[in-house]
This record gives C-alpha cells, structure tokens and sequence, in this order.
C-alpha cells in the first residue's frame, strides 16, 4: 500500500507487524471484500524504511506528547520534504505534537474512529501553521479511499466528535448522580429516542428542523438545570475508588457479566456492519 504507512513507537511493534497481514485479511474477509488487497500492505520494522518512499505519514503511537514529538523528530530525518505529517491522536493538541517539526505546514492531524474499518469520520485538524495545501490534499485523500472526512479548524481539546460525546456522557453520569434515573435508563432512553434518528439527523438539523425559536425557548429552560461543572463527576470517583471500573473489573455504572460484555461487543459490531453495507 505505496504512501500510506503507520508507524508504532513502542518495543512491541514487532509482533504486531508479523500478524499485520493476516489481521488485515481477516477484517476484509469479514466485510466480504477481497482479502488479497492485504498483499499492499508492507510492514516495515523501521521508522527509515516506513517513511522513505511515502506520500502520507500517519503516527499511532501512545498518548504521550514526549513519545510523539520523539517519532515525528526521527520521521522528518527521513520522509520526503513534500510528505504530509499527520498525528492520530484524540487528545493531544496538534500544535503541540508537531511544535519541533521544521515544515509546520506540512503538519496537521487525522483523528479515525474505532474500529476504523467499520467507522467512515476522520477529523483532520490543523495545527497552527497548518497550510490549507495540506489539508485539501488530505481531504481529498481520505475521500478517495472511503472514509467522510470533515475539517477541525481549531486545534481544541476533544475535537469535535468527543467534544459532543462527552457533553453527553456528563449530563448522562450527572442524572446517575442525582438520583434521577438509574445508568439502565439513561441507556434506554438514548437508544429509544433520539439514538434512533442520529445516523440520519443530526443536532443542528433537528434544530433547523423543529424551529430556531423553539430551540432557543426549550434552552431557556433546560440549560439552566444542565450539568456544566467544569470538572468529572465526583460518581466517577467514588466508582473509581471502589475498583468498579466498567467491562474490566465487571462493574461500573452498570454491571457487567462476561456474557453480558461480549453480546454487547457483538452487537455493536453487527450493527456498525449493518450501517457500512446500507452506506455502500
């Protein structure tokens, strides 16, 4: 897969890439597509041998800005002085990953959604000195190989995907919280409502849709009585320090069997699939 490679920085690399293939073939077979295209792929066990020939550097490393910052020094030593730059991170500003690359430019981010193969967002962000050459040309590369990328304009926390997730999540752990529902409720409600209709309307249609006055009214009500601390719900730390931390410890919120915790999984995962096929 000329140009198109991704880089690990971590000592376990190495295992990943000899079952790279195989991994990739295995999700393509699952979606129906022709596993031979996992033959484009070329595992390289070096930053020099990764980057040397490529178009479009993508970095996956931890979250860790020092980690980071480190791979793109040793990358800019050898990718092509016209190669794009690009960090998959969700957390860390762009700006910052990319402040010791000399061509900032050339920099920028693409953050994919899990599972990627399932997930067509990517949010490329600039950073800084991000040029509009740079994005246009990932834009359109990312076009052209299936995936909806939309434009982050500012290089701001939580991008614009989890910025809204996690509005949601604290007004969600919030109403646990307060006693006013239970963490099964809020699920049910999401799922039997409004979840229904977010694959095709999306908040700011449902806005124009039911009327910017009537937008505004029901704000002058609602917000008000919304959760807007500027810091994590003390829920999550009682949960927290009571060793309830979700699927991995079999409570969190909720609690979790493990037969639970894979029907989940796969539902999701069917209904991902489901929605992929319909898009095709």
């Amino acid at each position: 897969m000329h140009g198109w490679q991704r880089l690990h920085g971590s000592s376990s690399a190495q295992g990943a890439l000899d079952t790279l293939k195989a991994r990739v073939a295995a999700n393509l077979r699952d979606l129906g597509e022709d596993e031979r295209a996992a033959e484009r792929v070329t595992p390289s066990s070096t930053i020099e041998g990764a980057a040397r020939d490529a178009d479009f550097i993508v970095e996956a490393a931890l979250e860790n800005l020092e980690v980071k910052q480190g791979l793109f020094a040793e990358v800019e030593k050898h990718a092509r002085a016209d190669a794009i730059l690009a960090s998959n991170t969700s957390v860390i500003p762009i700006t910052a990953i990319m402040r010791h690359v000399a061509d900032g430019s050339r920099a920028l981010g693409t953050h994919w959604w899990n599972p990627p193969y399932l997930v067509p967002l990517v949010e490329v962000i600039s950073g800084e000195r991000t040029s509009q050459r740079a994005i246009d040309w990932t834009m359109a590369l990312h076009t052209s190989i299936g995936k909806t990328p939309v434009h982050v304009k500012k290089d701001v926390p939580g991008l614009v995907g989890n910025r809204l997730q996690h509005a949601l999540w604290r007004e969600a752990i919030s109403l646990v919280e307060h006693g006013i529902c239970d963490a099964e409720t809020v699920d049910v409600v999401v799922k039997a409502s409004f979840g229904r209709r977010l694959a095709v309307l999306g908040p700011l249609e449902n806005a124009d849709m039911v009327g910017l006055d009537l937008t505004r009214a029901i704000h002058e009500t609602v917000l008000p009585a919304i959760d807007s601390r500027p810091a994590p719900s003390p829920l999550l730390d009682q949960l927290i320090e009571a060793g309830k931390l979700g699927f991995k410890s079999g409570e969190g919120l909720r609690k979790w069997s493990p037969e639970e915790q894979a029907a989940l999984r796969l539902k999701v995962l069917r209904h991902l699939k489901a929605a992929r096929d319909s898009d095709v």
